[in-house]
């Protein structure tokens, strides 16, 4: 026991990577990645990376993304997207088909830097949370970390790469056709879907899940069906990520504009959506416009807290709240723009391995009949200098917009993990982590503005575990995961001896976000899942249709004006969102 004590202690001081699906990106500045340029393709990456930007520019790919410092002052287009990420980029390259588009981006390119999309940057990539990087962080009232991303492919060049579609129900409560369902989904996966390699790590989670009575084994599929299966991947077998970005191959480069880092401030109305002020990295500001067709339309795609977000900006929203904080003029009192925000609650636990494990990320899960799915990922690696600086902007952004109480003690114990830890290292967690998600979720709360700069995040509830059958979902859930660790077939994973208790407790231990700790926690698993919640970042609502968009997701009152994102959910579909969002996008 006094190795395995060794090795728990060894991982409190470093696993603050617990959040392994927290964070953000490297420094994406500069222009969109040609030819010529050495410094993309000098032989330091890898060859297929090299041979993937070779093809772009041989076939003519992306020519039409520019920096929005090159833009015109006025410009129009038969459609505006608002927001190039997972839906964006799948709607712009349909729409280019048959009509002129224009793509606003607030982020940048993720080709500007390849390699930081690779499997092994994954976990560095999500920390980086410097101003210039490809997430922004934000802590909801709830006192959890969370991200927004802001890149071109948005949350697709972040997440874990997990790919699974929902399920029948889901699409038959949303009335949408399963053929064009079928198809759009189809469309999406020829293009950057692949069935992952399954190895040590992952395979004693599959058949540990099994063991668990986790049944039938599904194999590989990407269809959402009870039981375990392995699911598709969004990273090839090199370990190169293919985001929403790559959807762009379809679109027609002769009826498309992509600009980057493109701030949209403000949508104009007369009677209908007609014009959209954007500001560049220079300050300036352009404009953009509908060209005269009774046809055309603006479409926010700006993700669940930008798409609100933006709505509220542009005098749609509560008139009350939008009067409080100088938005004028009202263009039309929606009551609902922002409601119905909910995000799927995340629980885990960290398992010391004995051995090595592979790097890998989500690829089998258990799909459960309480509605909670298992998931886990092994082998990330930590630079402990981002991680550091993650937690200062945890900090700053906290002492600057929290409402909650025990600041003094969260900032202590934050500052107390961080002392022992040896900025010069990048460590590779000998280890993994198994993770259970939330079906739905019933529990849900609203967006605010703090101000009516778009760059700022909004305020935002989640209320996790309001609802109390959220809250039995996850105790099942948790104690799932403890049958898993436990079973035959994951026990060379595990140190002999370690109890979940010590599990439990080492997760308490950890900053894993702003909320107090109970000692009842150990023993209580409710009082756990309250403790140690996180986002999976599949945070949606905010535009629900049947409240702020109709059933085509036209903007309820508002002509020209369309919402596709997941600001549109009701509950986040599947197991992970990101197929759906982009067939929705298709």
């Amino acid at each position: 026991m006094t190795i395995i004590n060794s090795c728990i202690h060894i991982f409190r001081n470093i696993l603050v990577v617990v959040f392994i699906f927290h964070g953000s990106c490297y420094s994406d500045k500069g222009t969109i990645p040609m030819c010529d340029d050495h410094d993309m393709l000098n032989s330091s990456y890898h060859f297929n990376i090299h041979a993937f930007f070779l093809s772009l520019c041989k076939d003519g790919h992306y020519t039409f993304m520019k920096d929005a410092t090159l833009a015109p002052k006025l410009a129009s287009f038969d459609y505006i997207v608002i927001g190039g990420g997972t839906a964006g980029c799948a709607l712009a390259a349909t729409l280019s088909q048959n009509a002129s588009v224009l793509v606003l981006e607030r982020g940048g390119s993720p080709y500007y830097n390849p390699t930081a999309t690779d499997i092994g940057n994954f976990a560095n990539t999500l920390l980086n949370n410097t101003p210039d990087s490809w997430s922004q962080l934000f802590i909801s009232e709830d006192g959890v970390y969370n991200t927004r991303p802001r890149v071109l492919g948005g949350g697709s060049v972040l997440n874990a790469g997990f790919y699974s579609r929902a399920g029948d129900v889901y699409v038959e409560e949303a009335e949408w056709e399963m053929d064009e369902v079928e198809a759009a989904y189809e469309w999406v996966e020829k293009k950057l879907v692949f069935e992952p390699q399954v190895m040590g790590w992952q395979a004693a989670l599959r058949d540990g899940l099994l063991e668990a009575g986790e049944s039938p084994d599904n194999g590989f599929t990407y269809d959402h069906i009870y039981g375990t299966k392995i699911g598709g991947t969004i990273f090839d077998h090199a370990g190169h990520r293919h985001s929403a970005a790559n959807l762009l191959e379809y679109a027609n480069s002769d009826a498309i504009v992509v600009y980057l880092h493109a701030s949209v401030h403000k949508i104009l109305f007369t009677t209908k959506a007609y014009q959209v002020i954007f500001e560049d990295a220079n300050g300036v500001f352009h404009k953009a416009e509908l060209s005269n067709n009774a046809m055309n339309e603006v479409i926010l795609s700006a993700g669940a807290m930008g798409s609100p977000q933006l709505l509220m900006l542009s005098g749609v929203g509560p008139a009350a709240h939008l009067a409080a904080h100088g938005v004028n003029p009202l263009v039309l009192d929606h009551p609902m723009v922002g409601q119905g925000m909910a995000d799927n609650p995340l629980n885990a636990l960290f398992i010391p391995s004995p051995q090595p494990v592979e790097v890998s990320l989500v690829q089998a899960v258990g799909i459960t009949k309480f509605d909670s799915y298992i998931e886990g990922a092994s082998g990330l690696s930590l630079s402990f200098d981002l991680t550091s600086r993650f937690f200062d902007s945890v900090l700053n952004l906290f002492n600057e917009t929290s409402r909650t109480t025990s600041r003094e003690s969260l900032t202590k114990s934050i500052v107390n993990l961080l002392k022992p830890l040896d900025l010069r290292l990048n460590v590779m967690l000998k280890g993994g982590l198994i993770i259970q998600k939330i079906d739905g979720p019933a529990s849900s709360g609203h967006m605010e503005l703090r101000n009516r700069n778009p760059k700022d995040n909004p305020s935002v509830t989640f209320n996790y575990y309001q609802e109390p059958e959220d809250l039995n979902k996850c105790v099942e859930g948790v104690a799932t995961i403890i049958t898993v660790i436990n079973s035959k077939a994951f026990s060379k994973y595990k140190f002999p001896g370690v109890t979940a208790h010590e599990l439990l407790s080492l997760m308490l231990s950890l900053p894993t976000n702003l909320r107090p700790r109970h000692l009842s926690s150990i023993f209580n698993l409710k009082q756990f899942c309250i403790d140690t919640v996180m986002t999976i970042w599949h945070y949606h609502g905010g535009c629900q249709v049947g409240r702020v968009v109709d059933k085509n997701y036209k903007v309820l009152g508002l002509d020209s004006l369309r919402v596709i994102d997941g600001s549109t959910f009701l509950k986040s579909p599947g197991t992970n969102p990101q197929a759906t969002v982009m067939m929705l996008g298709r």
